[in-house]
């Protein structure tokens, strides 16, 4: 068994980071502005606190929940303001959490042990959260975002005329219950959750609902490029709804996430780059943890290298660096403008 070297909300918060115009006025903020650029962790909660029970059936989003973070991303903004990288880590990474750390649930202190990344969360929320990142991948987390259902529906649905995504091939859902036509589909907040949820409608698992999750990011830095730059206060209306009341660790605030806007007025979707951490392939299944993926240790290194250093992602190797079936864990940097829906 290969572990990740030691020490998957959601996509809104990048599209409001992304993109911004030169009329916004900046709040007063805290926002730091580091040598190597400001790194943002944003996760996606499966948290239902606030969704009603038509909700939850309606958009098929049970009644169990793990308190897990099934989103995982890092957002890196370059010194300059110049560029936004987003790296997905899958909820199922495998990590060992340290000896000591106290379980949030019960007040236990744990000894060592294997689990999956999205579960750091679930035991120590969203301190441990970042702990764990930042040792698994070397890269410093500077602020840190949790959305929960309830605030992505809500957020979702400032847009007016939805999100737009876009599928070459019926997408079908039996689980979240989504079905969209082949062709460009504007979501608003309970079916664009289904959508981001989706990972059996393509056969692509994880993967392919990461790859809906940054489809779906692209096409919102267009939105807000097109509606919200040119209206702060609607702007910062989205930012509070985003953000929410809860305390997190190092979490930013509202004036934060308006002011990073402003500092990256002129990015665009060709300045912004998505990618999925390397993969090497899946572990086997484990008693108490299940099923995880091993990243490709070397691959994984020169990706978070060049987030610490603030370069460009490296570009993709000619060779697979996955044996996941159809190398879906093959790391395939994208240019954001690829993922525009027309």
């Amino acid at each position: 068994m290969k572990l990740p070297r030691p020490g998957r909300l959601l996509l809104l918060s990048t599209a409001l980071v992304a993109l911004a115009s030169g009329s916004l006025a900046l709040a007063p903020s805290d926002l730091p502005s580091p040598k190597y650029g400001l790194n943002l962790l944003v996760v996606g909660t499966d948290v239902r606190a606030g969704v009603t029970a038509q909700e939850r059936k309606r958009y098929r989003l049970g009644s169990a929940e793990c308190a897990c973070t099934d989103v995982i991303m890092l957002v890196h903004v370059s010194a300059k303001n110049d560029r936004v990288s987003v790296v997905s880590l899958p909820r199922d990474s495998l990590t060992e959490f340290p000896a000591g750390h106290l379980d949030r649930r019960t007040g236990e202190e744990h000894e060592a042990h294997l689990a999956k990344i999205n579960h750091a969360w679930t035991e120590g929320g969203s301190g441990f959260t970042i702990d764990t990142v930042e040792a698994m991948t070397g890269v410093p987390v500077h602020r840190y975002l949790e959305i929960d259902f309830r605030r992505f529906m809500d957020t979702v649905n400032h847009f007016d005329k939805g999100v737009p995504v876009c599928t070459k091939t019926r997408l079908k859902d039996p689980v979240t219950g989504i079905d969209l036509r082949p062709g460009t589909t504007p979501l608003r907040g309970g079916p664009a959750l289904q959508y981001v949820r989706s990972r059996r409608a393509d056969g692509r698992m994880d993967f392919g609902r990461i790859q809906k999750q940054q489809l779906f990011m692209a096409n919102t830095l267009r939105n807000v490029r097109d509606g919200l730059t040119r209206d702060p206060k609607a702007l910062r209306a989205l930012a509070s709804t985003l953000r929410g009341k809860a305390k997190a660790e190092r979490g930013i605030s509202v004036a934060e996430l308006v002011a990073l806007a402003g500092r990256l007025r002129n990015v665009t979707p060709a300045q912004t780059q998505f990618a999925t951490v390397p993969v090497a392939g899946f572990n086997e299944d484990m008693e108490d943890v299940g099923s995880t993926l091993a990243w490709d240790d070397d691959e994984a290194a020169q990706v978070f290298g060049a987030l610490r250093t603030d370069r460009p992602l490296p570009k993709a190797k000619p060779k697979p660096t996955s044996d996941v079936p159809d190398g879906l864990g093959d790391y395939k940097p994208v240019g954001g403008s690829t993922l525009l829906c027309k």
